[in-house]
């Protein structure tokens, strides 16, 4: 391959919804750059991203793929991601590797579920965005409404760089080239007058440019324009807007055109948030992105073959990644050797020498590699990392188990191997049945992961009902002593604490803090307290749901010389914990999820009704043209279980939802009611 140097480096995640044509417009981009002699087809199974045999089973982008174009003297990077909005966290992977998303948006169906949260999240952490409005042809009418929606969710700082002419053969430029070469008649909107909303939205960063500006009329070109462009990109002050058909190769160059001229080189874009040590105590530390410097890159996305071990695909952020050196992972104090770095192209690995700041490359045959781990070569940069990727929180689960007598310890490895690669899976435990909990994004999710197990380690696992998500909390504050004395011949146990536990806001999680004075409670005692406190939060205090958002504060205690052991306050932290629970008006918490439906118009009363008679709450409706209407939902994840089922039946199968979590909520009354005794009689 070619050597480039960073500043010829564009990296771009492409998000979007599913069937916005994100496949099939990295097909067009490699087809007109040369990459490929011939288009792929996702309906055939022969496009270049989705190549694993699920994908091809499913006809769906299932997990992130990279794929690289050389064209005109720069070197673009790739990610495709799934589009199904239960594998939104597979689609958030790749974000701390790239500085551009291209979010593509059909045409056809407009702004939806995955739209809104690729472009909140690809914001949030700061990346440019780049809108595609795909599938042009045959939506002459719409094109019009889609900019203005685009503008009212997004900010009317989404401005068109192209626009489609009449005939929807074409794109006719609006920024990147000079106005005499500004021709044709746009299907909609105007040509001059769209180059002036870019161009002083671009000068609104740079006041020295404006003033040069109003002085020459109109003649800055884009070189001019190019420093405060970025910086506006940057800023989120300006999302360019391109329109394609990825099926007739309509916008194709000019896109291309704009990822290059128009989209951040690495040293151009917002900088990586580097922490150096843990907790409060972190602090930012600046990566130079020189080549010459310490090495620092990070893995982002991670994948395990049974036969070839684990591949880790990483960012180069500083320093030059060269075949043979030793590199760091974290902390640890053994470097490994790489002895294979390689681009990947789809399914095919092509072996390179070297990574220099800004690419984005992979190693394999390295085990102790994760998503989020730092690569260095030097002792001085053992603490560094960036901060973790929020990724969405599980809101199914299915009980696993051995179908197998005997393969209880082989389903924990490949389980473990499973979160490796897709951290928004989760795997948990349930104490009181002797359950492990697989949790995710949807039941689709799971059933990937389940297949993944199946076809590719060979393992066949029995399922059980999906176990909705409920946990427990507090809602008043309250205090409680325990001591724990045992005395059977010899020596025995004693400890004795008296603790605090106050309500924290939802989703706080949980907090420990020590409060002893004098040494009631020797020092080396003290965490054994904090792990008696999360035994019990693990278990429940209600009907064996683990407990959040919980602040226990540790004020006093006892000990005795010689029978006071770690046991003995493990056992009276538990104890005490539970006791101030029972005091201090303890609830259950269920999980709230917000839902789209999308109906024909006539259905609509039947959705309204079916939501409001399972608990849940009507916030809005919004009609969408072709006499379908999105009804926007938010309702307890228990009563929506089965709700694909109930849709199909009230819609005949015209019907689509998407689902994504919300929030924790205190069930009412005669719901903890029933979980409390369907717990007892468990």
């Amino acid at each position: 391959m070619a050597e480039f140097t960073t500043e010829q480096i564009r990296n771009l995640a492409v998000l979007g919804h599913t069937g916005a044509g994100k496949s099939s417009l990295l097909e067009a981009l490699l087809f007109q750059g040369k990459a490929i002699t011939q288009k792929g087809r996702v309906d055939k199974g022969t496009n270049h991203a989705d190549f694993t045999a699920q994908e091809k089973d499913h006809r769906h982008s299932l997990e992130p793929s990279f794929l690289n174009l050389d064209v005109d003297n720069h070197h673009i990077n790739f990610i495709d991601t799934p589009g199904l909005p239960d594998f939104f966290g597979r689609a958030l992977l790749p974000l701390p590797g790239v500085e551009t998303v291209l979010l593509v948006i059909n045409a056809t169906t407009g702004i939806e579920t995955i739209t809104q949260r690729a472009f909140e999240a690809a914001r949030a952490q700061g990346k440019v965005v780049l809108i595609a409005v795909n599938h042009i042809d045959g939506n002459a009418d719409s094109l019009p409404r889609l900019l203005d929606d685009i503008q009212t969710k997004f900010g009317h700082r989404c401005l068109p760089v192209n626009l489609p002419n009449a005939a929807l053969d074409d794109v006719i430029d609006c920024y990147l080239h000079p106005q005499p070469q500004l021709q044709g008649d746009a299907l909609f909107h105007d040509i001059a007058s769209a180059r002036d909303e870019l161009v002083d939205t671009v000068l609104e960063e740079d006041d020295d440019l404006m003033a040069l500006y109003l002085e020459q009329g109109e003649s800055l070109n884009p070189e001019q324009l190019h420093a405060p462009l970025e910086a506006a990109l940057r800023m989120g002050h300006l999302v360019p807007v391109c329109f394609t058909s990825a099926e007739t190769q309509v916008g194709i160059a000019a896109l291309l055109e704009c990822i290059i001229k128009l989209c951040p080189n690495p040293l151009e874009a917002n900088p990586p948030q580097f922490l150096k040590g843990e907790g409060d105590s972190a602090l930012p530390v600046d990566v130079t992105q020189g080549a010459d410097d310490h090495v620092l890159a990070h893995v982002f996305r991670v994948g395990i073959d049974p036969f070839f071990g684990r591949m880790g695909v990483f960012r180069v952020h500083q320093g030059t990644i060269n075949l043979g050196m030793k590199l760091f992972i974290g902390d640890g104090r053994k470097p490994f050797k790489v002895t294979n770095l390689f681009k990947l192209q789809g399914d095919k690995q092509l072996s390179v020498t070297s990574a220099v700041p800004g690419d984005i490359c992979a190693v394999s045959k390295v085990d102790e590699l994760s998503v989020g781990a730092v690569l260095h070569d030097s002792h001085d940069e053992d603490e560094f990392r960036l901060p973790a990727l929020t990724l969405p929180q599980p809101i199914f689960g299915l009980a696993v188990s051995a179908k197998r007598r005997g393969d209880e310890q082989k389903i924990a490895e490949v389980l473990n191997k499973l979160v490796v690669e897709d951290p928004s899976l989760q795997i948990a435990k349930n104490e009181a049945e002797g359950q492990t909990i697989l949790q995710g994004q949807g039941d689709l999710h799971l059933q990937i992961a389940l297949e993944k197990a199946h076809d590719m380690f060979n393992v066949d696992m029995d399922t059980d009902v999906p176990a909705v998500a409920y946990r427990e909390t507090i809602t008043a504050a309250a205090t409680a002593r325990y001591r724990h004395k045992k005395q059977s011949g010899g020596s025995g146990q004693f400890g004795e604490v008296e603790l605090t536990v106050e309500p924290l806001p939802r989703g706080a999680g949980f907090e420990f803090i020590s409060k002893v004075v004098g040494g009631s409670v020797p020092s080396q005692y003290i965490p054994a307290v904090e792990k008696g406190i999360k035994e019990a939060m693990s278990g429940g205090a209600l009907a064996g749901y683990p407990m959040q958002d919980v602040r226990v504060s540790l004020l006093d205690g006892k000990h005795h010389s010689v029978d006071s052991k770690e046991i003995a306050f493990v056992m009276a932290g538990k104890k005490a914990f539970l006791d101030a629970v029972h005091q201090a008006q303890a609830v259950i918490l269920e999980p709230i999820v917000e839902m789209q439906v999308r109906v024909a118009q006539e259905h609509v009363g039947d959705i309204t009704g079916d939501i409001s008679a399972n608990r849940g709450i009507i916030c809005g409706t919004q009609a969408l043209g072709n006499s379908k209407v999105e009804v926007e939902v938010e309702a307890p994840l228990a009563t929506v279980d089965d709700y694909s089922t109930r849709l199909k039946s009230m819609t005949g199968g015209d019907g689509q939802f998407s689902m994504a979590f919300s929030r924790y909520d205190i069930v009412p009354e005669s719901v903890q009611r029933e979980l409390m005794a369907a717990a007892k009689r468990e």
